[in-house]
Formats: structure tokens, sequence, C-alpha cells
């Protein structure tokens, strides 16, 4: 038997702007720059006059708006946006965000990033209470404990909801008359606030986004914190003191775009840095250094760096092809690694490269990379990873589902090394890790979260514990059989 977490693994983008005649086309660039974090569905929500207005649909963001008819029909000076993270057996226009809800006494739109750990939990007894749910996603149990709530005002009632839900969480709600924003009480999901010259206020997923429609920034949004932002301005509420930074270590390693800068590190500089110390841990004779475009490439140029061996373009990826990791099933996965790279043999040939990539999850995209590599003619692939061994499943919104998928929970390094075919495996350690992204912050694990390397949650797992518990227990050839 198999005892496998089930969650929905999201890793989305949300977008959200209050203030701007054209808010919905302002939507659309931020949501492109967020398509990396979710390339299932996209959809807007817009605001005019207190009238709500939504257009959403599976697919790219461009498939989904392809028209400028599906811009324009959404006026108005104040929208949220989503862009939804590929989820096996969940492509369905039900799922793809934000949800628009009409009440008698009101409407609202609302869009998530993250997972909940008590959704199981929470949809049984609301459930019980006569709530239908329409589709999978647990983004909907906010919006029934919100209407459920007896608070006579409606913050209230937010406030009520968000300290019912627990896990990683970044929420947008628009009513008629404001936007809120809502962070979870560790901050593992990014969440930004920016304002536009003409004053118009933009919350963003990542801070790349305001690059692009030119927007500065104002600051992040606080763990446990809920932003209002109106005709009159912006206010800064919390719904909780009891609050514990932990943002998720993987925004810096692999999700979040280079030019972001989260809790106030820029992303290629904390890459950068995790390749200078992987470097210095590094302990084989090497000619060049090639990075796994493209998420790796920042880590590449610390190693190169450190170590003063040439960083070289030895791996081509194609531009116009979705990112593996986010692919829902296996045999998806693996084409994908054939179709989006290529090694350059005129680079590579006679070499002992060191390939740098961010992580290792099941292992089969870097046997097939150190497989073309050595195709390519290169006469040595050492691997060096600039990140821990992911052992741990992802509770909090991460396509980790299970430690049978990791093949670092059933293998040590050099099993894992003879499987993807490498001649050596270095992996950056935890607190090089810690230490190279650098938060300033007292909080433990340098305000990271870092389960998915120690297994150390920094919450309770409600509805998850005893799968998980039974997953630890399991070990399995599992990996040695499949990718073998």
């Amino acid at each position: 038997m198999t005892y496998e977490v089930k969650s929905l693994n999201e890793e989305c983008g949300v977008f959200g702007i209050w203030g701007h005649p054209q808010a919905a086309q302002v939507s659309y660039f931020g949501l492109h720059s967020l398509q990396h974090r979710g390339q299932e569905g996209a959809g807007i929500v817009a605001n005019d006059a207190g009238y709500l207005r939504q257009h959403r649909d599976t697919g790219l963001l461009s498939d989904v708006f392809k028209n400028q008819s599906d811009l324009d029909k959404l006026k108005g000076n104040a929208a949220i946006g989503h862009v939804r993270y590929a989820t096996a057996g969940r492509a369905s226009i039900t799922n793809i965000q934000p949800f628009l809800y009409h009440f008698t006494d009101g409407q609202f739109g609302l869009c998530h990033n993250g997972n909940l750990t008590n959704a199981l939990s929470l949809k049984k007894e609301l459930e019980k209470d006569g709530a239908i749910f329409n589709a999978s996603s647990d983004t909907e149990i906010l919006m029934h404990l919100i209407r459920r709530s007896h608070h006579p005002e409606f913050l209230g009632k937010v406030k009520e909801a968000l300290n019912t839900v627990k896990g990683g969480f970044a929420y947008l709600l628009m009513t008629e008359d404001k936007l809120i924003a809502a962070l979870d009480p560790n901050g593992f999901r990014p969440l930004s606030l920016g304002q536009l010259p003409n004053g118009a206020w933009v919350v963003s997923s990542e801070t790349c986004a305001f690059e692009v429609i030119g927007a500065k920034w104002i600051r992040d949004v606080k763990p446990g914190e809920i932003i209002i932002i109106d005709d009159s301005g912006v206010t800064y509420d919390t719904y909780t003191k009891d609050t514990q930074l932990a943002i998720c270590s993987m925004e810096y390693v692999y999700f979040a775009r280079p030019d972001s800068t989260i809790y106030g590190v820029n992303v290629h500089t904390a890459r950068k840095n995790m390749g200078k110390k992987l470097a210095q841990a590094f302990q084989h004779d090497a000619d060049i250094v090639v990075g796994v475009p493209n998420s790796s490439l920042s880590a590449a140029m610390g190693f190169a760096e450190e170590s003063c061996l040439p960083n070289e373009m030895g791996l081509v990826k194609n531009q116009y092809t979705q990112r593996t990791f986010i692919q829902p099933t296996q045999e998806l996965r693996e084409q994908g690694v054939r179709m989006k790279l290529s090694a350059v043999s005129g680079v590579v040939k006679g070499k002992r490269v060191v390939m740098v990539d961010d992580s290792i999850v099941r292992g089969t995209t870097s046997r097939r990379i150190v497989s073309l590599l050595r195709a390519a003619g290169a006469k040595e692939v050492h691997v060096a990873i600039a990140s821990p061994e992911l052992k741990y499943p992802c509770f909090y919104g991460i396509d980790i589902q299970t430690r049978r998928e990791l093949i670092s929970a059933n293998h040590n390094i050099e099993e894992v090394c003879e499987i993807i075919g490498a001649d050596s495996l270095t992996y950056l350690s935890l607190d090089a890790m810690v230490e190279a992204i650098g938060l300033e912050t007292d909080a433990p694990h340098g305000g990271l979260c870092t389960a998915y390397f120690d297994g150390e949650y920094p919450t309770p797992l409600y509805d998850y514990q005893e799968e998980y518990q039974r997953s630890l227990e399991e070990r399995t050839s599992f990996f040695i059989d499949k990718v073998r």
C-alpha cells in the first residue's frame, strides 16, 4: 500500500490593483510576469464602479486573454488576477481563479496562493452545515467561513475566517469597495505591496511584476497581516499576533524569478551566494561549470567565481517549453526534459564538467541531463546541487506530495549519484543555504521554512499528520526500479 499525502499542490501567482482606469490591462501585464508560478489557467476579476466582472479559462495567460475584447469587457479601476499551478487531474475551469461570488447582500472575488493543512476537516464541517463546494480547490473554504461568521462587520468576518484556516496562504479578496490582501502567520508565500506613479496600489506574489508595470515597491506583507485598500488609501491591520516568519526556502532556491526581492533579499543574489558556498564544499577537479537553465544560472555564476573555473553555456534551453517540475505527470516531465534542453558538444566535449542545478526532486531530470552531457562528449559529469537533499513532502503549496516521489528520501547520496549516472554528487548543506540567503531575522532557521530538507515543520500538520507518520515508516526501492 502506498501512503500518499493528498494535497492541491498549488504554487500560484496572485496580483491585485486598486485605483487605475485600466486595471484589468495592468493586471494582465503583472500576471504575465508571474506566469512561471502557474501555467494551467488564469483569470481576472475587475471592479467597475462596484460591479464585479470575471474572465478566466484554462491555459497560459496569453491563451486565456488571446483577444483584446477579453480585457476590454473587464472595465473598472480595480482588479485581482491569478495564474494557476498545473496539477494532475484538475485542469478544469471550475478550479481556475479568481472565484467570483454573487450574494443577495453583496459580491466579492477571491484568489489564493498556497495550501491549507486543515482543508479536509473544514470541508467536512462546512458541508455538514449545508455548504456546497463547486471546485476541488480549497480556496472556497475561506468564502464559506466568511459567510458563516456572525461578526457584524465584513472585515471582522474575514479576520475570523483567516484565524480558522491553517497552512500556507496568500489571499486577495475584492469587494465592491475594497481590496483586501492577507498572508498566513508564517509568511510561507511571498506577497508585496507597491504603488504606481498615478497613486494606484498594487499587490503581487513577486516584486518582478512591479518592474514591468512601473510600480515602486513599498513593503512586504508581513506574516499575520491584513491590508485593506480602498479609495481613501491603505490601512494596515493584523488578524493574529501569533506569528513566526518561515518563508518557503524553495522560493529562493527555485520558484521565484531572479529579479524578484523577497523580504529584502534579491533572489539572484541569494542563488549566487548558494553557488559560492557550494563551490567551497566541492572536492573534485573540473574544467568548466555548466548551469542548468534557467533557475540554476545564478548559482552556476557564483560557483564559477568562487572556484575560478570558466562558466560555460554547455546547456541550451528551448524557451518555448514549460517547466518540467510543474508538469502534472511523470511521463510529461520526462518528455519535457527531452524537449527543453540540449547539450552543446563544442563546449563540453572532452571536458570535466560541473553541472550545477538547483535541486533534485525525483531524479529523472538530473539523469536525463547527465546523459545529454555525456552524449555530447563530456569526459566527466560532476553534479553539484545548490540546495540540501529534498527528503520530506511539503504541505504548504509545493508539488511534493509524498516521500515516495523524493529520490533522496529513499536513497543515500552514493545511490542517487549512481542512479543519475554522475561521477560525483555534491549538495549544499542546510546551514550554508540559510547563511547564503541571509534574511535579517532572529527567527528559527533564519526565517526560512526548511521542512523539505530536515522534516521540521513550522506548524502542526493537522489533516496530514497521520499519513505523514506512515510515510516516514516506508522506505522503498521505487526509484531504482523505475528510474533504471
